[in-house]
C-alpha cells in the first residue's frame, strides 16, 4: 500500500529540517598534484623522477571552467573534505525532497488545489450553457 498524503508531507517536513540543519559545503574534490617546476637543474627534470608533489588542492567547477585552490595544511584539507561530504549530504537530501515532491503532486487530489474562486466557478458552471 503506497504511503498515505500526511506522511508523504511528513517525510517531506522531515528532509525539509534535515536540509536546513546542514553545515557549511561545496562542491568539488580533494586532488593530489603532481607537477615539474620546469628548471633544467632540478632533480624534477631528471626522466625518471616523479616530480614534485603531491601537493593537495581543491578542485571545483564555475561556469564550466576548472578552478584549483591550494590545501595547504591538513587543517585546510580536513575543511574542505568536510564540506564537500555536507554538499554531498546536500545533493542526497535534494535529490530525495524532489522524490518525496513528486509523490504528493500525484496523491494529492485535484479539489484540493482549486482556490475558492475555482470552486464557485467549477460548481456555477455545471448547468447547460444558454448560447444559441
Amino acid at each position: 500500500m503506497p504511503p498515505s498524503l500526511a506522511d508523504l508531507e511528513q517525510q517531506r517536513s522531515q528532509l525539509g529540517s534535515q536540509l536546513a540543519r546542514l553545515g557549511d559545503l561545496r562542491p568539488g574534490s580533494v586532488t593530489g598534484i603532481v607537477r615539474r617546476c620546469g628548471k633544467s637543474n632540478c632533480h624534477c627534470a631528471q626522466a625518471d623522477d616523479p616530480g614534485h608533489g603531491p601537493t593537495l588542492r581543491l578542485t571545483y567547477k564555475v561556469q564550466g571552467k576548472t578552478i584549483s585552490q591550494a590545501l595547504p595544511t591538513p587543517a585546510a584539507v580536513r575543511k574542505a573534505e568536510h564540506e564537500i561530504a555536507e554538499f554531498r549530504k546536500y545533493r542526497e537530501l535534494s535529490r530525495a525532497f524532489v522524490e518525496v515532491n513528486e509523490k504528493i503532486c500525484r496523491a494529492r487530489p485535484l479539489e484540493d488545489t482549486l482556490s475558492p474562486q475555482e470552486k464557485k466557478r467549477r460548481k456555477r458552471s455545471s448547468g447547460k450553457s444558454h448560447t444559441k
